[in-house]
């Protein structure tokens, strides 16, 4: 049995408002609990018409305010599109509002295009290359100030709010185990590291005073219904929107279709099948199948689900279906 949690975007369907979709996270992080999953993340991503989660503290508070002891935080926080002392400026008012039940998990990728990413960072240069003093950085600004200090977060300081290291590559596997982080990978949009980043992680972990062991967790995309065949209609609207990626169609996040068929190309449906590879969808009894594969392959401590399904019934109905699988440990 391992800790269940639940990775989500504010979907911002079609025929809902940005509103509507932060409402909705609203809904899912308070069924979340109820279920017994760990923690809810959100994600940043910026100039999505689908995605609501852009300013992601704020949304955190959102859903922190809506719960009473589930964690909530970040998954994550692109770091090199911030300076540390905002982040930490943020976060430590996330801790003094929800104590005890924040995370901090930060990222190297832009999060969205280039051009958006410039706006963002104004130097790109230099955001991507500080990553790792950037993190230094964060850590010591919501710690102990030395005396003397001449730069202090406030709130921030002594707020201790636990990072985590996402990534999709094994850049990020090598880093976290540097610095003695828990490691969170992407493997729900970015499979084919997977494995070389946890081997690479767990070999070459240091620890640190904020963990002692190597901690991973992994990512799937997850829908559950009552049968496979709704399950697959659900899901279309993620391979939907994974096709308008690569053709950068912008659009809010698409209604289910009863086929994909006509949709995508070959090429296409090839393209988006691997890169979905590890989704888990169907039934709970085919769910159940796929993830204890996937599980046992991984070994990972912790599984974190993104449920991006357009209807919020659905959506909640799949949050009950997962925690009703019986490798699931309750908070």
């Amino acid at each position: 049995m391992i800790p269940f949690s639940i990775l989500d975007l504010s979907p911002v369907g079609e025929g809902y408002s940005v509103r509507d979709a932060l409402d909705q996270s609203r809904r899912m992080a308070i069924k979340a609990e109820e279920q017994g999953y760990k923690r809810v993340w959100l994600a940043e991503h910026h100039g999505m018409p689908g995605i609501a989660s852009a300013a992601t503290s704020i949304v955190i508070a959102h859903v922190g305010a809506a719960t009473k002891k589930i964690r909530v935080g970040s998954g994550g926080v692109m770091l090199p599109n911030h300076s540390p002392l905002v982040i930490a400026e943020q976060f430590g008012t996330l801790e003094a509002l929800l104590p005890g039940r924040v995370d901090l998990g930060l990222g190297r990728a832009p999060g969205t295009d280039m051009r958006t990413a410039s706006a963002l960072r104004r130097n790109m240069d230099a955001g991507a290359e500080n990553f790792p003093q950037d993190i230094v950085e964060l850590k010591h600004l919501l710690g102990t100030p030395i005396e003397n200090q001449a730069i202090i977060a406030v709130p921030g300081t002594e707020a201790n709010v636990p990072i985590w290291l996402l990534g999709s590559s094994l850049y990020s596997a090598h880093l976290a185990a540097a610095l003695g982080l828990p490691y969170a990978f992407a493997s729900h949009f970015a499979p084919d590291m997977l494995l070389d980043a946890i081997a690479i992680y767990r070999e070459r972990f240091q620890p640190s005073a904020e963990l002692e062991k190597p901690y991973v967790m992994v990512g799937v995309m997850g829908v559950a219904a009552d049968t496979d065949e709704e399950a697959e209609r659900l899901f279309t609207s993620s391979q939907q929107q994974f096709v308008n990626l690569r053709k950068n169609v912008r659009t809010r996040f698409p209604r289910p279709l009863d086929s994909m068929d006509g949709f995508w190309t070959p090429m296409e449906k090839m393209s988006v099948e691997h890169t979905l590879r590890y989704a888990a969808v169907g039934s709970v009894p085919t769910i159940e199948a796929k993830l204890k594969d996937f599980l046992a392959e991984t070994g990972a401590d912790e599984l974190i689900v993104s449920m991006p399904i357009h209807d919020i019934d659905a959506r909640l109905h799949s949050v009950e279906l997962f925690a009703s699988l019986p490798m699931m440990e309750k908070a």
